[in-house]
């Protein structure tokens, strides 16, 4: 229960700083409360919002994965070259083809530490320059650029529907899937489950190999979905596509209030934090704020926010215990 309201607290804390910046970069930049210019951020903040939804689920469960960005380069090349030498395929079919190498490259994670017992961050970081070589390799060490891709490839993510762009209806859709499977399903809870304490699913009957495997899993499905979506909107695939672009994500996840502890984590939060970094992307350059300081800046609030939940965590802690006459 107290956890539940330290997580409403730290939600509630957000809107509150998410306001108080829209009215700031307004009175200094009128064009940001503009239609379009709302709209751009949105589109720019879908993709990371996809993955940010595949990285709650690892770090619910005590996990990391740094490999993210190289799924989704490996997977954006491949549907990229796919659609330049077979323009006839649909691209349904090359979505799930670039789905499935997301997937594949999950699951490589997720066997290392479930089956192999390999700590997270060394697994992820181990196959994350697997992929990217294999990224390189895939495009022949060159580009696939715009006019290399089928008009119908590059409206994927340009078109829309009912006025609303065809990225925030995905963006949406993957969301109110995440929102019933991390609430209502018992996997989903079981993610919960094994990032709280690893040691006890064994007592309540939980698999937690299979747990593991199906977070890194998800995880890679949803960065392989991403890969496809990304070369689509920026019309062009390369080897160096998403690099650290791992700390975007973890960054959105932890503005979330998704403990890096595991088993603690909310989608509402998820998309509170990645709707406050898709903001302080936005809102910089609108303030000509140098390039130089916006990196700088950005990781003064995330440092800001992993201090606040710590302190949070500590606080309900120290309750718990006060409680418990410990």
């Amino acid at each position: 229960m107290q956890k539940m309201s330290n997580l409403k607290l730290k939600e509630f804390g957000l809107i509150i700083f998410i306001l108080i910046a829209a009215v700031f970069i307004q009175f200094n930049n009128s064009n940001f409360m503009t239609v379009g210019n709302i709209l751009n951020l949105l589109n720019n903040t879908s993709l990371l919002g996809i993955m940010a939804v595949g990285m709650m689920g690892v770090l619910l469960t005590g996990g990391i994965d740094l490999s993210v960005g190289s799924i989704v380069a490996l997977s954006g090349m491949t549907s990229a070259v796919i659609n330049f030498n077979y323009p006839q395929i649909p691209i349904v079919i090359i979505i799930l083809i670039g789905m499935l190498v997301g997937l594949c490259s999950g699951i490589l994670v997720g066997l290392l530490v479930s089956k192999g017992g390999v700590i997270p961050i060394i697994a992820s970081l181990g196959v994350m320059n697997v992929l990217r070589g294999l990224t390189y390799i895939v495009g022949n060490n060159q580009w696939v650029s715009a006019h290399q891709m089928s008009p119908g490839f590059k409206a994927l993510t340009t078109n829309s529907f009912l006025g609303i762009d065809n990225l925030i209806w995905i963006v949406t859709g993957v969301i109110l899937l995440a929102f019933y499977f991390f609430n209502y399903s018992r996997t989903g809870r079981g993610f919960y489950a094994v990032g709280s304490n690893m040691e006890a699913t064994k007592i309540t009957g939980i698999n937690k190999d299979r747990i593991l495997l199906t977070a890194y899993s998800l995880n890679g499905l949803l960065c392989g979905l991403v890969g496809t979506l990304w070369v689509s909107r920026y019309a062009s695939a390369q080897g160096d596509t998403a690099v650290g672009y791992e700390m975007n994500v973890i960054a959105a996840c932890v503005l979330g209030g998704i403990s890096v502890s595991g088993g603690e984590g909310k989608v509402s939060g998820l998309i509170i934090g990645t709707v406050m970094l898709g903001i302080l992307n936005n809102a910089l350059p609108l303030l000509n704020v140098s390039t130089f300081w916006e990196d700088a800046i950005t990781g003064i609030i995330i440092l800001v926010a992993i201090l606040s939940n710590l302190y949070l965590k500590r606080n309900s802690d120290k309750k718990d215990l006060k409680r418990r006459g410990i």
